[in-house]
């Protein structure tokens, strides 16, 4: 329903009424129809879609504006003004883009609500997938209508959406029809759109059958001769069509369908059991139903004369060890029923294969209600909350039975569950296994080395989930615990694991609809924290540290199952129409077991107390000339005032010893993995960068990457005051960061194994300063789970961009913004991993100089982007990432890709230079101490002209100027952190600036000195330093040739102290 009368000014107090008042009436009042003289016998039904389909743009608006304090009505008062020429009408006519409808209905709802109203919000509300879903009644009705030869239609009035597609979040197989105003132009209720969706049936209006919310759009449809009915709730308006129709619109046993070709039994010998077990006449026929729930055991619906059944057995075929145990199914079952848990009530074993193919049992059919979507849709919030409280109640119950009084003391081994569980799961992907899984392998590994001690011994569930109950279909309150197949005796905390993976699936997951991103305040669902907080009060216990283990072995364990369960549909085995999606389901639920494991590795390290000193140790590739314990090793005492007892957020550090302690534990746990693997790992490494694999990334680096982000190593970066909560990275100030950015800079391949590599580091600080949430949403999640990598387009051929207005890249409007330029020295852009581009281009040349360019987020798959060629820095390459010199030719992106505003280039391009200057600066300082001890190491092992080299006076002279110009380039780094730290980056312009004048100029001449003192050797690729010295020449061009920051010194020096 998009109501079009809402803008005649005539209709204004029934439009009111309609859209405001109709969501607050009872939903199981009766519908009402507008009536219309006799016709003929009905071949289609046309569907409006807001309010019946989906949900009513009324009811959302509503919602929306107590939610937001926004005074009530605001919204329909913006829809009805203008009338036929108002923006919303327009919008619907499509004769208005989204955006200029934005600026105009906000403009209109500013001045009826004498406030600022976010429309932006509103209609991400209204568009949004959480919101717009459409009813599973109508979707069963539908569905119904079809199979019965009757076609349907939707005939909706709607509007364009910014990328170009029209707004209908349905299925449109559903639709033999589908009409829509915006691409028609003409909206309801004018007839002529009727008559359009008639023509397009090929019927008479006699023939059809209308449902829509708004009476204005049931008359004009009913003045035409088509039959209609007024839709309230969606439950009553199916009930009518049904005795319109003449048929059932629902299935009369909930969640079944037929029985699938490959799941079928034989109806005659199943129906000769039944009749000995029941023991009474059966007469009539064997109704046999397939549930669509369960995909490891096929279960079905049975009715047999009076006799509601059901039945659940193993599948067909060579199945995986210790699986489809239906026998210990019936076993629990039975044993619970008499301890006072909500179970279903069980008949019969049946053992013999012979019967029907395969074990199976029996239980008696309990009407219930499954919620599969745990968001609860159509639920009050207050209910949702009782639903939850109501499972929640129910686990502490079954974790309270008492097994051995039960009769299951010997059900499962005492001891050592997990331990048991972990290899059984492993064992079970592993003979399921079709293809490799990188996330299943680390978890694999990981999870035997992170075992908890078993606190407790209870009955547990094994799967216990939300769509694994029974509900009672009018009382908040659990009528049955379903599928008991992994049930054991073990540790009850898997299944309040299992009972919260949901909070952390997408709504979008197939089998089981999850929470994440969903508002769970608003709904009245309880956090999973919530949620398990109030379980171990309920059961007096404290709350687990280890929760993001048990977390991590539940997503593993349903990746398990669902990989056996994509085996199984290639054979045949699997009943669920959902299985051949497992595969990739798998793969999904892994890396989310394997994101818990991460998390579970942090907490263990921030724990781990630090006994081992502090010093810096560098050391050169690993392997014949590995220096384990370099001789010349850096320690500096800390100054008294700047001692760990005394360290703060506004304390500089000037050493590793003289951090705080939260940020001298990453640091010695960094140190420590360098050491031991990015050192050893450096001649592989080279080795690959050398090969002819070089443009794909090195699996080690992937290795260790994995290895980094599990010990919490990972995104160390972003500085407090960007991520005052951290939210994305550790919440390191500058001061803290610059010393473990020192130390990764002693190692080429280091920074992109954290996660802290240029240019991404530059681009996710970005995305957290300036991003939108849909930005940070598609962009910023993937580069900080290091799944993607980014370019940075600013240099361009044609000018010198070291003046960033001198760009010539032009980014025009039309609809999208249309790209048009030439770029080069695009590092990362060749990383075939690389996903986005920031580019930056000039949007309005007539405004003012530093409010002419704007910047955008580019994916690099958009069509017109075209790498020229790879440049490379002194010969060198740096792959996989690259240099890239670039063509943009016509490239279009929507309007949602620019970044903070067009004309704000300039400032983004500021303060996204102030942290990453200061990040290389102290790689650099981390390249020259690397350089520096490799030099001591070599003039005390080279013998010329008859003594070693290190009794030669220049050499002595060259080490002991490289170490004053690195304790001098460092204390002037540190100083530039602190100032970000305290003053902020604006403040510290002119300390950024002449650090990036001094530590490049000092890293080359400390790694020239170091390269003289190899000799020959010092050239070649046996160490780091040609690519050292590459590197840190480069650097003086990078972020702004040294000139321009002398001349920024000087101005300011000039400006401040003349």
């Amino acid at each position: 329903m998009w109501i079009r009368q809402l803008f005649q000014s005539s209709h204004l107090q029934w439009a009111w009424r309609a859209a405001f008042l109709k969501h607050k009436q009872c939903g199981h009042q009766g519908a009402r129809r507008w009536t219309h003289s006799e016709g003929g016998p009905y071949r289609a039904v046309i569907f409006d879609m807001g309010g019946v389909l989906i949900p009513s743009p009324g009811k959302v608006a509503a919602e929306w504006e107590v939610q937001n304090h926004i005074p009530s009505g605001t919204i329909l008062k913006a829809f009805v003004s203008g009338g036929e020429n108002g923006p919303w009408m327009k919008f619907m006519r499509g004769e208005m883009t989204k955006e200029d409808f934005l600026q105009e209905f906000g403009r209109l709802c500013s001045e009826i609500s004498k406030t600022s109203v976010p429309v932006d919000s509103f209609f991400s509300l209204l568009t949004s997938e959480q919101v717009a879903k459409q009813f599973p009644v109508m979707t069963e009705a539908i569905t119904q209508i079809r199979a019965k030869g009757l076609q349907t239609a939707v005939l909706s009035n709607n509007f364009y959406l910014s990328n170009g597609k029209s707004f209908l979040p349905l299925d449109r197989k559903q639709f033999d029809v589908v009409v829509e105003s915006c691409l028609e132009g003409v909206c309801k209720p004018d007839p002529r759109i009727y008559k359009l969706c008639l023509e397009r049936l090929g019927l008479q209006p006699s023939e059809s059958v209308f449902l829509d919310d708004l009476g204005q759009n049931l008359k004009a449809a009913a003045s035409l001769g088509i039959r209609t009915i007024k839709v309230d709730d969606p439950e009553a308006a199916v009930k009518e069509l049904e005795t319109l129709l003449g048929f059932t619109l629902r299935r009369v046993v909930p969640d079944t369908r037929p029985v699938g070709k490959t799941m079928e039994i034989p109806h005659d010998a199943l129906k000769k059991y039944l009749k000995g077990l029941l023991g009474t006449p059966t007469t009539g026929p064997l109704e046999l139903l397939q549930f669509d729930h369960g995909q490891s055991n096929p279960t079905y619906y049975i009715r047999l004369a009076d006799h509601q059944l059901v039945l659940r057995k193993k599948p067909p075929g060579t199945l995986l060890p210790t699986a489809h145990a239906v026998e210990r199914e019936f076993r629990i079952m039975k044993a619970l029923a008499g301890a006072g848990i909500p179970v279903p009530k069980v008949l019969d074993l049946c053992e013999d294969s012979r019967v029907i193919g395969t074990p199976f049992y029996l239980m008696e059919y309990c009407p219930g209600l499954i919620y599969k979507d745990s968001s609860l849709p159509g639920l009050e919030p207050s209910q949702r909350r009782a639903i939850y409280a109501a499972m929640n109640r129910v686990l502490c119950k079954l974790h309270s039975v008492d097994f051995k009084a039960a009769g299951l003391e010997d059900y499962g081994k005492h001891g050592d569950y997990i331990p048991r569980q972990v290899q059984t799961w492993i064992k079970q992907y592993r003979a399921s296994e079709t293809s490799t899984i990188p996330a299943m392998e680390r978890l694999i590994e990981w999870l035997p080395l992170h075992l908890p001690r078993q606190q407790k011994l209870t009955v547990v569930h094994g799967d216990f989930r939300l769509d694994n109950l029974l509900f009672h279909p009018e009382k908040n309150e659990v009528l049955a615990v379903l599928d008991w197949e992994l049930s054991t005796l073990g540790d009850p905390l898997v299944d309040v694991a299992h009972s919260c993976m949901a909070h952390y699936l997408p709504s979008s997951f197939p089998i089981l609809p999850g929470l994440s991103g969903c508002d769970l305040t608003q709904l009245g669902i309880p956090a999973a924290e919530e949620y398990f907080r109030t379980y171990c009060l309920h059961m007096g216990i404290p709350p687990a540290e280890n929760w993001n283990f048990y977390m991590a072995f539940s997503f593993f364990g349903m990746a398990a199952v669902l990989q056996g369960v994509y085996k199984g549909s290639l054979t045949g085995q699997a009943s669920s129409a959902t299985a051949e999606q497992s595969r990739k389901l798998s793969g999904f639920l892994s890396d989310l077991a394997w994101e818990f494991a991460v998390k579970e590795g942090f907490r263990i390290f921030k724990e781990t107390p630090d006994t081992k000193p502090l010093t810096r140790s560098y050391h050169t590739w690993a392997g014949p000339r590995s220096l384990l314990s370099t001789p010349g090793t850096r320690r500096c005492t800390p100054l008294r005032e700047f001692s760990s007892a005394h360290a703060s957020k506004g304390a500089l550090a000037l050493s590793p010893e003289g951090l705080s302690p939260p940020a001298r534990e990453p640091y010695q746990q960094l140190k420590q993995f360098m050491e031991q693997n990015v050192y050893p790992a450096e001649p592989e490494l080279q080795s690959h960068q050398a090969s002819s694999e070089r443009w794909t990334p090195s699996p080690l680096v992937e290795d260790l990457k994995e290895k980094a982000k599990a010990e919490g190593l990972w995104n160390l970066f972003l500085p407090l005051e960007t991520d005052p909560e951290r939210k994305y990275g550790a919440g390191l100030t500058n001061v803290e960061y610059v010393h473990l950015c020192e130390l990764m800079g002693t190692s080429l391949y280091a920074p992109e194994i954290f996660n802290c590599s240029a240019p991404d580091t530059g681009n996710m600080e970005l995305l957290v300063r300036y991003g939108t949430e849909e930005q940070k949403a598609r962009w910023l999640v993937p580069l900080l789970e290091g799944r993607a990598h980014s370019c940075f387009a600013m240099k361009e051929p044609q000018g010198a961009l070291s003046d960033a207005t001198n760009t010539e890249s032009s980014i025009r409007e039309d609809g999208f913004y249309v790209i048009n330029g030439h770029k080069w020295w695009i590092s990362g852009i060749l990383d075939p991993r690389c996903q986005l581009c920031v580019f930056m281009g000039k949007t309005d040349p007539h405004a003012p100089r530093h409010r002419q360019q704007s910047m955008l987020l580019v994916p690099t798959y958009t069509p017109g982007i075209q790498v020229i060629r790879p440049l490379t820095v002194y010969g060198l390459e740096g792959a996989p990432g690259g240099h890239g010199e670039v063509l943009f030719e016509q490239v279009r992106v929507p309007k949602e890709s620019m970044v903070l505003g067009p004309g704000r280039g300039f400032e983004i391009a500021q303060g996204r230079l102030g942290p990453g200057r200061i990040h290389r600066c102290m790689r650099l300082i981390g390249h020259s101490e690397r350089a520096l001890a490799l030099m001591k190491a070599r003039v005390k092992s080279r013998v010329a002209f008859g003594k070693p080299l290190v009794e030669q006076g220049t050499i002595l002279a060259d080490i002991a100027q490289s170490r004053v110009e690195i304790e001098q380039a460092r204390l002037l780094v540190l100083k530039a952190a602190h100032l970000m730290d305290m003053a902020g980056n604006k403040a510290a312009a002119l300390d950024i600036a002449m650090i990036k004048m001094v530590a490049p100029s000092m890293a080359y001449r400390v790694i020239d000195r170091a390269v003289q003192a190899y000799g020959a050797a010092g050239l070649s690729s046996d160490y780091p330093l040609a690519q050292f010295f590459a590197w840190a020449r480069a650097l003086r061009f990078a972020d702004g040739p040294d000139e321009v920051h002398r001349a920024a010194v000087a101005k300011m020096e000039l400006k401040s102290r003349v």
